[in-house]
């Protein structure tokens, strides 16, 4: 009996197994589809998406796809389609609202669940993918493994592990303390090239996409100088050969004109911040084909807010002396020709999901609307070096956020989405 109990069970799961998966498929229908790569609008589009992927598009005057009998439909009459909007600097384990020593009232822990609150957020907010450069712990890591197990809720992360630098500079996590904290592990810190190769095989080793290395001083660390170098350029060309190597890009924060300069000769991918860049930098990044990732809106709210969240005094001075600086700077990098991507510091520096505030200074220092688009859509994919999102196109995940208008007339309609839609599913 047993026996045949046995055989009746292994016919049952062949029977299981050898059975074709039905796949699922959503339909999306709108107004208008904002086509980024070319820059116009597609009247009454059908977006056709299977098992999470673009299998099908078509708009108006198009031959329509065949819809398979029983597929879940997400109609927008209406409404203006976008490709899932990309952030490419975030910081999803930190909030804004709880910045200098005030980080020092909460338990290593309390930054997960954070987290795990802010990425719900910017999904909401329409950014159905986010670059992570640097967070401790590794927790960008872990609540990606936990978004991609469809335990909570969030947008695709592309994470970096800790953001590398040197010791006492912009990433060192102790800088700022006393010296009675000299002998707390900082596993974000190297001095070196040897040092910096290990960090390296090791931010990769647990889980990290993408390195992040601090070439300068920032605004928000105490005791440096956003100018001032912090990695020499051995040390910089070391992560990058190494990253590129493993397969990962590098995106350098860097402020000051000679970290900036130093970073793009060493062969970094994305310059985050740069503040400071100069003509000599703006032709080589064109010349090495490297991106800038620049955080123009962050002034007004760091110095609307900062001191009532605890911001230093000494980070706000410098703020002030080089927020106008970073926007004029941004234009003059947008005139030049250098290639821009949509990068804000989204939870570190202002309160997670208010991305988009963002797009509107980048139009009114120089973009047009649709460059501004494409800085946090196609071009960003292009950044990440990805091919499954950044576009309403066969075969990307069927990310989509939906607004109210024409964003290609006023792209703050972006900063209300009204319906947010991840791998065909309604998020929002």
């Amino acid at each position: 009996m047993a026996a045949l109990l046995m055989a009746l069970a292994g016919v049952t799961v062949m029977g299981m197994a050898a059975a074709p998966a039905v796949a699922k498929t959503v339909v999306v229908t709108a107004a208008r589809l904002v086509d980024v790569d070319k820059g116009r609008v597609v009247d009454d589009p059908v977006i056709v998406i299977t098992d999470g992927r673009i299998a099908a598009v078509t708009g108006r005057g198009g031959a329509r796809p065949v819809i398979p009998q029983g597929a879940e439909r997400i109609d927008l009459p209406g409404r203006t389609l976008l490709p899932g909007l990309i952030d490419m600097h975030v910081h999803l384990d930190a909030d804004a609202r709880i910045s200098g020593y005030r980080r020092l009232d909460y338990t290593d822990s309390f930054w997960q669940a954070v987290g795990v609150a802010n990425a719900r957020a910017m999904l909401a907010a329409g950014f159905t993918t986010v670059r992570n450069v640097g967070s401790t712990d590794y927790n960008d890591v872990g609540l990606k493994q936990a978004i991609d197990a469809g335990y909570v809720p969030g947008p695709r992360i592309v994470p970096a592990g800790y953001a590398l630098g040197a010791t006492g500079g912009h990433c060192d996590g102790s800088e700022g303390l006393p010296p009675s904290f000299e002998g707390v592990r900082n596993p974000s810190v190297a001095d070196g090239v040897d040092g910096y190769r290990r960090l390296v095989r090791t931010q990769k080793k647990y889980g990290a996409q993408v390195i992040k290395i601090c070439a300068t001083g920032g605004v928000l660390s105490r005791t440096d100088a956003p100018g001032a170098q912090q990695m020499s350029y051995d040390e910089m060309k070391a992560v990058a050969d190494e990253a590129h190597l493993l397969g990962m890009k590098v995106a350098a924060h860097a402020h000051g004109t000679a970290g900036i300069t130093e970073a793009l000769r060493a062969g970094i991918d994305t310059i985050e911040h740069a503040s400071l860049a100069d003509a000599a930098a703006f032709k080589l990044a064109k010349e090495r084909g490297a991106w800038f990732s620049m955080d123009i809106y962050d002034d007004d709210y760091i110095l609307a807010e900062g001191a009532k969240n605890g911001v230093h005094e000494e980070s706000l001075e410098k703020e002030r002396q080089i927020g106008r600086k970073q926007r004029e700077t941004f234009r003059d990098a947008h005139r030049a020709g250098v290639k821009m991507v949509f990068g804000t510091d989204n939870g570190a520096v202002f309160p997670a999901g208010q991305n988009a505030l963002q797009f509107a200074k980048m139009v009114e220092w120089g973009m047009t609307p649709i460059e501004a688009i494409r800085s946090a859509t196609s071009d960003a994919a292009l950044a990440l070096g990805r091919d499954d999102v950044g576009q309403v196109a066969v075969g990307r995940w069927g990310d989509l956020v939906a607004v109210d208008g024409d964003p290609l007339a006023d792209v703050r309609v972006l900063e209300r989405p009204v319906a947010v839609i991840k791998g065909g599913v309604s998020v929002r």
